[in-house]
């Protein structure tokens, strides 16, 4: 914590969601290491605070929890020089307009994503969006360190490996089931197949939304598969995938971690695109990792987001994915 009267305080804004959260913190930290004796506050809704409460970048912590009026006197009191609006949306607006400090709006590219999901014309910049996210501070002068994302997990969060299974204690892939909607996971019984085919311990990610997926995939597969899903917070989530030696998963907020992480990812993708610039971001540095999608649907992508079923009713965007290339590729990571 930074003990001295800053020279400027910075009011960063992203509310959600847990990958859109770890793709912002290479702005924290230049922020944080580039203006001298700055001060870098950050406000997000409440389950979210734990991604970045252990970031050193961050001097303090605001959440958007049930009482809006205890959050808008939290961020009065504090009287910011700027703002750094990175989900830009009504409620940042509203907010805005209440602390009266100069902003700087994230670009979120609406118009152009649904030209590209509605109409198939593509004009989206190809450009990361931590990249697009560096653009709202180049009124500092604020240089890309290069070093990809961050994650800080608490000493507290570290998963004792006497915790595991047996199987695992020796090395596991992480397998990330979890996913915001239905369109950007694998169908069960194709995760059922990948599981089986790999040879290799198995860790089943995700949140407790998906816990019985993941007993009936252990089910099917045997001692193998060790379901942790909805077992472990986001934190211990986030120590099994250091711990793995790779790391397949939707497009997801776990495949940002993994990324921060410096993991080796096999992401597979299902109605979103990479072009929409949320691809694993590792910075200068240089990690293998495969992305699988099924191109030249004509149906894809079909949202920026997702579905809870597909809406051509045939999913093929994930039923034609190749299960065997798959898990080749992850054989070849792992060597």
């Amino acid at each position: 914590m930074n003990t001295t009267t800053p020279s400027l305080k910075f009011l960063i804004i992203r509310f959600s969601s847990i990958g859109d959260i770890v793709l912002t913190t290479p702005i924290i930290r230049c922020l944080k290491q580039q203006v001298e004796n700055c001060e870098v506050h950050y406000l997000t809704k409440s389950q979210y605070a734990s991604i970045v409460e252990s970031n050193p970048y961050v001097d303090k912590v605001i959440q958007l929890d049930k009482s809006w009026l205890l959050m808008m006197h939290l961020l009065k009191i504090e009287k910011y020089d700027y703002i750094i609006d990175l989900h830009h949306n009504l409620r940042t607006l509203r907010i805005k307009s209440q602390l009266k400090a100069k902003a700087f709006s994230f670009n979120k590219l609406n118009i152009e994503k649904w030209l590209m999901t509605a109409l198939k014309i593509n004009l989206l910049p190809k450009k990361h969006i931590v990249d697009r996210y560096f653009d709202t501070l180049k009124d500092f002068d604020i240089i890309k360190d290069g070093k990809g994302l961050d994650y800080f997990i608490p000493p507290k969060d570290i998963v004792p490996f006497e915790d595991l299974p047996t199987a695992q204690l020796f090395g596991f892939i992480a397998v990330v089931i979890g996913a915001a909607h239905n369109t950007k996971r694998l169908p069960t019984e194709k995760i059922i197949e990948l599981c089986d085919q790999i040879n290799h311990p198995i860790i089943l990610l995700g949140g407790k939304e998906d816990r019985s997926i993941g007993d009936e995939i252990a089910n099917a597969i045997g001692p193998k598969v060790y379901n942790a899903c909805g077992k472990f917070n986001l934190n211990e989530s986030a120590d099994l995938i250091q711990k793995s030696k790779v790391v397949i998963t939707h497009d997801t907020g776990l495949m940002h971690i993994a990324a921060a992480l410096k993991k080796k990812i096999l992401s597979i993708w299902g109605n979103t695109i990479p072009e929409f610039g949320m691809t694993p971001y590792y910075g200068n540095t240089h990690v293998k990792n495969e992305i699988f999608e099924v191109k030249g649907l004509r149906c894809r992508p079909c949202t920026k987001i997702g579905y809870d079923v597909c809406p051509k009713k045939h999913f093929k965007c994930m039923q034609l994915q190749s299960i065997e290339t798959i898990n080749n590729t992850a054989i070849q990571l792992i060597d």
